[in-house]
């Protein structure tokens, strides 16, 4: 009974161990938001709906951009329940349409005169190939060119409630990226985890262009890869579901998955830091392709023509 009462408390201590280990970085920040307007896209599930709790947990009246309105509603009345904030709000957002974006944003400034944190949050993972409803293959659409509209079109409201900050969520992935100009909407070739990886590399450029254009407006920017977290973004590959499956106890939880993004959104004194990109909330080491100003500014230039808009 000794022997096994200690290997017990053993498994026990190494399984603590362990979680801590793979959990990465922590969100060490108090702050409180009372007062303060967050847009979150994607927040029905996941990390986006961890991080709208969070947020809302801090007071702040907290708006969950996302495509299934009715998973929203639940989610928000889970939130609602969880942190007794009754100020958290379900607005439709497809990114992978524009109108829906415009529609969004015009909904959202018409309701609300300030904004100071938008997390860009939604994205795709490794799915078979479509496209948009304006024709974009759908990681470049959703993932990068839905943002981008979307952060242009929220952006005066950002910087006339400054100070206010942009989070947007790439990965690890942007390392097998490559922005191919050539063939951006992968019509010639596709290959869903390369489409991910470009999409990604695309959320780094973004940012780093636009910490660029917002100096000395107030409002800064930041990426962040969130780990390797257990969630539904899989669901479109077989092989990465079994992978998730099997290596499960190596993966973090959404809530674990959350706190670089809370990092970004709430730290101290972390304005210098803008344009950077972080993981287990800390500045971390980004692939060349990522660091390449040419390209950061052609993907501007790219995006605005292909969305029709002058930045």
């Amino acid at each position: 009974m000794l022997v096994k009462g200690i290997v017990d408390a053993s498994v026990k201590l190494l399984g603590r161990q362990h979680r801590k280990f793979f959990a990465g970085g922590i969100c060490r920040t108090s702050v409180q938001l009372p007062g303060k307007v967050v847009v979150v896209t994607g927040a029905n599930t996941g990390i986006g709906k961890e991080t709208a709790r969070e947020l809302a947990r801090r007071g702040a009246r907290v708006y969950i951009a996302c495509r299934d309105v009715l998973k929203g509603e639940s989610a928000a009345s889970e939130i609602r329940a969880d942190t007794k904030n009754s100020q958290v709000l379900v607005r439709k957002l497809d990114l992978s349409d524009t109108k829906s974006i415009r529609a969004f944003a015009e909904g959202f400034l018409a309701e609300e005169k300030q904004l100071h944190l938008l997390i860009n949050n939604a994205g795709v993972m490794m799915c078979p190939y479509s496209k948009t409803t304006d024709g974009f293959e759908t990681h470049i659409g959703v993932n990068h060119l839905g943002h981008f509209l979307l952060t242009y079109l929220l952006l005066e409201r950002l910087k006339e409630s400054a100070p206010a900050r942009v989070v947007n969520l790439s990965s690890v992935a942007h390392i097998i990226g490559k922005i191919n100009f050539r063939d951006l909407q992968s019509e010639k070739s596709y290959y869903s985890f390369l489409a991910y990886g470009q999409s990604k590399l695309a959320n780094v450029l973004f940012t780093r262009q636009l910490a660029k254009r917002l100096q000395g407006t107030g409002v800064t920017t930041y990426s962040v890869h969130p780990g390797i977290v257990s969630s539904e973004l899989v669901r479109h590959s077989f092989i990465l579901c079994l992978l998730w499956r099997l290596f499960s106890l190596f993966l973090k939880s959404a809530q674990e998955g959350t706190q670089t993004t809370l990092h970004c959104a709430l730290a101290e004194d972390l304005e210098p830091q803008s344009g950077k990109y972080f993981s287990d909330c800390k500045k971390s080491w980004v692939c060349p392709r990522a660091r390449n100003n040419k390209t950061a500014e052609r993907l501007w230039t790219v995006s605005c023509d292909l969305l029709g808009i002058h930045w």
